[in-house]
C-alpha cells in the first residue's frame, strides 16, 4: 500500500507518542528531557489544531509511521505569519521518503492558510544530517546557528535555524 498523508486525529496520539518518545529519551533532536504521554500529546495537538495550525500523519499499510505539524514561531503578534515546523518519522522507515512527503504536505497546508515564512529549529545539528538534508531538499536555507543553547545527556547542544518562504514573496 502506498504512503498516505492525512490530518491527524486524537486517535493517532498513541502512535505519535510512540514515534516521538525515542527522540526524547535517547536522542538530541528534541530538547525535552521527559517523553510526554498520550494525554499530553493529545493536549498539544488540540492546542495547535484549535488555532487552525496543520497537524498531519503519514500512514504506510494503515500504520502511522510519521507526523508533522506547524505552530507559532513566537507568540508576539508581529510573528503571526511565521510558523515553526516539526517532523518526526519512525526509526524503521527513515530515509524512505516519509519525512519529505510530510514536510511537503505541511508546507502546502501552511501556504494555503496564508503563512509567509516557515522556520525549522534543528537541535544538535552537527549530528542531524538527515534533518538538515530534508529541509534543504524542501527549499530551506540555513539562517543561523545558536551555539550551546540546550543541555542534555551531560553536554551542551546547539540549534540550527533554517528558513523557507511560503507562497508569493511579493504579496
Amino acid at each position: 500500500m502506498p504512503l498516505s498523508i492525512r490530518p491527524a486525529q486524537l486517535s493517532d496520539c498513541a502512535a505519535i507518542t510512540r514515534i516521538y518518545a525515542p527522540a526524547v529519551t535517547h536522542g538530541t533532536t528534541s530538547f525535552e528531557l521527559d517523553a510526554p504521554d498520550d494525554a499530553e500529546m493529545a493536549l498539544r495537538m488540540g492546542a495547535l489544531t484549535e488555532k487552525g495550525f496543520p497537524y498531519l500523519v503519514a500512514e504506510l499499510d494503515s500504520v502511522v509511521v510519521g507526523y508533522a505539524y506547524a505552530g507559532p514561531y513566537r507568540t508576539r503578534p508581529a510573528y503571526r505569519f511565521t510558523v515553526e515546523n516539526s517532523v518526526y518519522v519512525a526509526a524503521d522507515v527513515q530515509r524512505r521518503g516519509v519525512g519529505r512527503a510530510l514536510l511537503e504536505a505541511l508546507i502546502d497546508a501552511c501556504t494555503e492558510r496564508g503563512y509567509r515564512q516557515m522556520l525549522a529549529v534543528i537541535g544538535d545539528s552537527p549530528n542531524q544530517p538527515g534533518s538538515i538534508g530534508l529541509h534543504q531538499a524542501c527549499g530551506f536555507t540555513v539562517v543561523g546557528r545558536l551555539p550551546d543553547v540546550g543541555f542534555k545527556f551531560g553536554r551542551w547542544l546547539d540549534s540550527l535555524l533554517m528558513q523557507r518562504a511560503l507562497g508569493d514573496p511579493s504579496s
